[in-house]
């Protein structure tokens, strides 16, 4: 899959969405109409500086894990303009792709010290800072139904308040989890049964408990950005790697692998984050619109995923220019790697910081209430 075919569903996607942010009529223009000159937060606040009119103007910068055409990039973009269009031009956020700034973690530190505003960001890139947030690590935890994915990390007090509250103790600020699709792995052979990760090496971010659980199927693992890991599966450096549907197709990893499995072992949840700093010293109006444009995301990104993984895997298996074998793991095969994976969740609550048993503990409860299982 190209970019050209990805940004004509993400167009057309995108498109359709646009009818939830007239959700409440003329709010809107109303909200603009109401700030007229009122807005004067510290111009600290984001690089504000007064604008024609009197108005604080606002330049901010948004920084991705994912290049344009891909779905944090994309979200990125609609969050951009969704907020630019409330505030008729008053608000300026230019999106960065992914390696702008150097690599995630590179990125994570830009957003702490504040040198950018905005960024979503992967609980696994930060696994050695917040030791709580490899809970998204765990394999064959959350449902295995997107939809009841999207309603946890939506009203799960565990993630949005006690895991978001550490995060906040690091200068980052979560305003929303949200899914970019179940994860898959890919291969230089195929990834059917715990046996077959024995002497394969599979690229992983740098967390400790992803690391530990490739270990239990009896894989090795070794840390990489995602800039070198097309190169990397080419030239045999690494065997496999696990992203979601969309990622494997934008990226190419599919090309230069022979084989996919359908093992939908994790979800791959990111977050939409802000420099704390920054969100304190913005007027409360401004606040308030930031807010309710991230409670408008939250379905826009669950379709935007949810579409684009149906449509790539489509075009993966169809693809007989580079074929790739893709495999789905029967409920058997599903069951032999929970198994195996099932003691790391011991592994979190020892290694995950100190409020890690807690925040798994209310997270089984809240999955449980969700799924009924």
């Amino acid at each position: 899959m190209k970019k050209g075919r990805l940004k004509w569903l993400l167009g057309t996607m995108l498109s359709s969405s646009l009818i939830l942010a007239a959700c409440g009529g003329g709010g809107t223009e109303e909200t603009t109409d109401e700030n007229g000159g009122e807005s004067g937060g510290s111009s600290d606040a984001g690089g504000g500086e007064e604008a024609a009119g009197g108005e604080e103007s606002y330049e901010w910068r948004f920084i991705t894990e994912e290049s344009q055409g891909q779905m944090q990039y994309e979200y990125a973009q609609e969050f951009a303009d969704r907020l630019a269009e409330k505030f008729d031009g008053q608000i300026s956020i230019e999106v960065l792709e992914f390696g702008g700034l150097g690599t995630e973690v590179d990125q994570v530190a830009q957003l702490q010290s504040g040198a950018v505003e905005m960024a979503i960001i992967s609980p696994g890139f930060t696994g050695t800072m917040v030791e709580e947030g490899q809970v998204f690590a765990l394999q064959f935890l959350l449902p295995d139904n997107q939809e009841d994915v999207h309603e946890l990390l939506e009203s799960s007090e565990a993630l949005n308040e006690d895991l978001a509250g550490l995060y906040e103790e690091q200068n980052i600020m979560p305003m929303s989890f949200f899914t970019e699709g179940f994860m898959q792995w890919t291969g230089s052979r195929q990834l059917a049964e715990p046996s077959d990760f024995e002497g394969f090496t599979m690229r992983t971010q740098d967390s400790p408990l992803i690391r530990q659980s490739y270990e239990q199927y009896g894989a090795d693992s070794t840390v990489m950005s995602a800039g070198d890991l097309y190169t990397s599966l080419q030239n045999g450096a690494v065997d496999g790697q696990e992203n979601p549907i969309f990622f494997i197709a934008d990226s190419s990893y599919h090309e230069v692998q022979d084989h996919m499995t359908i093992s939908n072992h994790n979800s791959y949840v990111a977050m939409m984050t802000v420099n704390p700093g920054f969100y304190n010293g913005l007027p409360e109006e401004i606040q308030g619109m930031i807010d309710e444009t991230v409670e408008e995301m939250r379905d826009v990104g669950f379709e935007l995923q949810d579409n684009l993984n149906s449509e790539l895997l489509s075009d993966i298996e169809n693809n007989e220019d580079t074929p790739t074998e893709v495999t789905e793991l029967t409920s058997e095969q599903r069951d032999a790697f929970r198994e195996l994976a099932l003691p790391m969740r011991d592994f979190y609550r020892e290694n995950g910081g100190e409020e890690a048993g807690a925040i798994l503990d209310k997270l089984e409860s809240e999955i449980e209430e969700i799924t009924g299982s």
